[in-house]
């Protein structure tokens, strides 16, 4: 179920985008719940979902190491979409969390039709896993 657009306005990433395009990002959101302590993804899972915090924290850990904490208006498993196909952390939440959770394929055809997010997802590729870059 689509969620509506002022919840997707505010976030980084889609920050200086048209209303057009932020109404475009919102119908294909779904927002869910998840109690802290359990995970949203898992290192080497299969990745078909690209998610945003709305409110809680999270932290990111790969190999059982630490090595990232999330709130509200960060974003993960664009890798998992664009890249590995698999999940390349573990993602628990610490809180109660909530996501807004799109389908990878909807998201991958989103960055093809908004040039601009397309750019920022893979300046963010980059930057989080730097040994393999962006394709």
């Amino acid at each position: 179920m689509a969620v509506d657009v002022s919840r997707v306005r505010d976030v980084p990433l889609f920050a200086g985008l048209s209303d057009a395009q932020l109404a475009a990002i919102a119908r294909r959101f779904e927002e869910r719940h998840v109690l802290a302590g359990h995970n949203m993804t898992s290192q080497g899972g299969g990745g078909y979902y690209f998610f945003v915090i709305e409110s809680g924290d999270a932290r990111v850990s790969q190999g059982g190491e630490i090595v990232a904490t999330f709130g509200p208006g960060d974003f993960f498993g664009e890798a998992a979409i664009f890249e590995t196909l698999r999940r390349t952390a573990t993602v628990t939440a610490t809180t109660a969390v909530t996501v807004l959770a799109m389908f990878g394929a909807d998201f991958a055809v989103l960055t093809s039709e908004i040039p601009e997010l397309e750019q920022r997802i893979a300046a963010a590729l980059v930057q989080r896993h730097p040994r393999t870059g962006s394709s």
